[in-house]
């Protein structure tokens, strides 16, 4: 039930320096550890977490039904400033790209949407809009003006971000299985998905057609449990983990086609997975109790 903030540049340092030949103004900070802070506020377990895009705000949602908000800049930090109580277990939650507005998925099958100011909760005056089972994912697009969500019920929806009503509602786009995760492209004009049938597809929303299936992840056809699909910070290539194998699968993004897998390290299935918007890093968490930061190492000349 806690939340741990990790600084970066101490990870990098670790990894691109050796102890041997590490410029003496870091070899203190090589003792540090990356943890910086620790976070209690939360009676149960922390199933989602995101950054505020310009203040120093973090949000969180547990399974104690409560949408948690910390100034994490802040030394003397270890409790939210704000609490907002939901009706069932928080699953999924993501800022509007101007911080003003947060898009919540819960245990409940109705989306909602909060003033981040006001703590006002917004939800579609239409009851057909909603999935009709738990949401999985929730993501903005980057312009602001849609957000989509998963769900259980073998769905994704796209939301108009100013009216909250739903735009429109791809049924069956994983073969009926589970949707675990949707992601918009930069220029917010196709949507990325995974699913249970242990397949990635790239979505174009304009035709609402699927024009990439991304395949061979899983050595079954469905998978146990819910994974998430992810670009790099350029979009030439999308990662996703794979469940019996523990590996990353990794494909071009344009054509399909298949890459070199990469050993995890992991002991037990990976669940999420979330890469650097601005460099070729990222962050793998598994139920074997480890977090795994991976970055593209850089080679350091006199």
């Amino acid at each position: 039930a806690s939340i741990k903030i990790l600084d970066v540049d101490r990870m990098l340092i670790k990894n691109n320096f050796g102890l041997d030949y590490a410029p003496s103004s870091i070899e203190s900070s090589l003792d540090n550890h990356p943890v910086m802070r620790t976070l209690y506020d939360h009676a149960d377990e922390v199933t989602c977490l995101d950054f505020h895009p310009y203040d120093p705000i973090l949000v969180s949602g547990s399974r104690d039904y409560t949408i948690k908000f910390f100034e994490y800049a802040k030394p003397t930090t270890k409790k939210s400033f704000r609490s907002i109580s939901e009706v069932d277990q928080i699953r999924c939650l993501n800022f509007h790209p101007s911080g003003d507005w947060l898009v919540v998925g819960t245990q409940n099958s109705v989306t909602r949407l909060y003033d981040v100011e006001t703590g006002r909760c917004f939800v579609s005056t239409q009851p057909q809009d909603q999935h009709t089972k738990a949401v999985t994912c929730v993501k903005w697009a980057s312009n602001g003006r849609q957000y989509a969500t998963s769900s259980k019920d073998g769905s994704f929806k796209i939301w108009d971000g100013v009216t909250n009503r739903c735009i429109n509602t791809f049924e069956g786009a994983h073969g009926g299985e589970e949707v675990c995760s949707v992601m918009f492209t930069k220029n917010s004009k196709y949507l990325l998905t995974s699913g249970k049938d242990s397949q990635v597809r790239l979505w174009e929303l304009s035709t609402a057609r699927c024009l990439i299936h991304y395949t061979g992840a899983g050595t079954l056809a469905k998978q146990e449990h819910r994974a998430t699909c992810v670009f790099n910070h350029t979009e030439d290539y999308i990662l996703y983990p794979d469940e019996k194998a523990t590996s990353l699968c990794c494909w071009n993004s344009r054509n399909a086609e298949r890459q070199r897998l990469l050993g995890l390290g992991h002991n037990a299935p990976v669940k999420c997975i979330v890469h650097s918007p601005t460099a070729a890093a990222f962050v793998t968490c598994s139920d074997d109790y480890r977090a795994r930061f991976w970055c593209k190492r850089t080679l350091f000349t006199d």
